[in-house]
């Protein structure tokens, strides 16, 4: 009798130790940023729903691999969003409040758009292991983001008569009147250099965005986080493009597709995009003053990425960063 008693009370002792270790790994720090830092706990429930859509669409047979790679990319989207809401918070109260009404129109929309209840809405979050709560906090630092990216960086960007202009006489041949289609794009770079298993990770992240996109999640949203192209602080508003402009593979669906349509993903040998039809236009010839409006665009998205990658560079700087995962 006395040891059947020993022999429980150790095994109480190794199941104590052993939650003791896991909590101990749940809640220790894997980024620490300025004066703020990132558990492994909040790692992993902020990361949790990403996860439960890259297992359920990821079909190759590295699935752990495409987690792990992922999680990375998300652990840097975190510390990002903690750098930009720092940099809201400089430019006032004001600035940095994202009303409930402003999400929640945001929400609506999409509901609306996809002939859905919300109580069906709420249930389908329940069966996705997701609340309310989580996707308007999601919603609201998507929000946050393009709010402060239109601040800090597209409204310094000057383009003038003179840019316009030379632009023009420079690619005069490309406003001749060619059919032309109005398009916002997310697109994933994955150079066939790269290597396979480098692009079955990105082709399974572009996977997912377009999920969420089915699932009514903002086309504009998600493209200004995920996309990496200089259209992506536009929310991948690139303009009208014409025939001949875009590679065959994207080129072929946005003219196919109707207009409010979203593509599905495309494979080309530069990575994956994802495209949706905004407006077009048929064949004619363009005066100076119909394509102003397009090439300031151009102009601006160019500037656009260079001055954002300049801008969180230098935030990333002068900000104390440190990566422990």
């Amino acid at each position: 009798m006395k040891g059947i008693k020993i022999y429980f009370m150790t095994m109480l002792a190794v199941l104590l130790a052993c939650g003791s270790v896991a909590a101990e790994l749940e809640d220790r720090i894997v980024a620490v940023v300025n004066s703020e830092i990132i558990t492994m706990r909040e790692l992993n429930q902020s990361f949790e729903p990403y996860a439960k859509g890259i297992q359920t669409t990821y079909k190759g047979n590295d699935l752990e691999g495409v987690l792990e790679y992922n999680k990375k990319i998300f652990l840097q989207r975190m510390i990002d969003q903690i750098l930009i809401e720092n940099e809201a918070k400089k430019a006032g109260k004001n600035f940095t409040t994202i009303k409930d009404e402003e999400v929640m129109a945001v929400i609506m929309d999409m509901l609306t758009k996809n002939n859905m209840s919300m109580d069906a809405y709420l249930k389908k979050l329940a069966s996705e292991g997701k609340t309310l709560r989580a996707v308007k906090k999601d919603i609201s630092e998507q929000m946050l983001r393009m709010r402060v990216l239109r601040s800090e960086v597209q409204s310094k960007i000057v383009v003038t008569d003179e840019e316009i202009g030379e632009y023009y006489d420079k690619h005069r041949s490309n406003y001749e009147g060619k059919e032309a289609v109005h398009i916002r794009q997310i697109f994933l770079p994955a150079p066939v250099s790269q290597g396979q298993k480098s692009r079955e990770n990105v082709r399974a992240q572009a996977r997912q965005l377009y999920e969420r996109i089915l699932k009514g999640e903002s086309f504009e949203m998600l493209a200004s986080q995920y996309s990496k192209e200089p259209a992506a602080a536009q929310g991948g508003d690139i303009g009208f493009v014409e025939r001949g402009a875009m590679m065959p593979n994207v080129e072929k669906a946005a003219f196919e597709m109707p207009v409010g349509q979203v593509s599905d993903v495309i494979e080309t040998e530069m990575g994956f995009h994802i495209v949706m039809v905004v407006d077009k236009r048929g064949e004619g010839l363009k005066s100076t003053s119909e394509v102003r409006n397009e090439i300031k665009a151009k102009i601006e998205n160019e500037k656009a990425s260079q001055k954002y990658d300049e801008w969180i560079e230098g935030i990333r700087k002068k900000s104390f960063i440190d990566i422990r995962y």
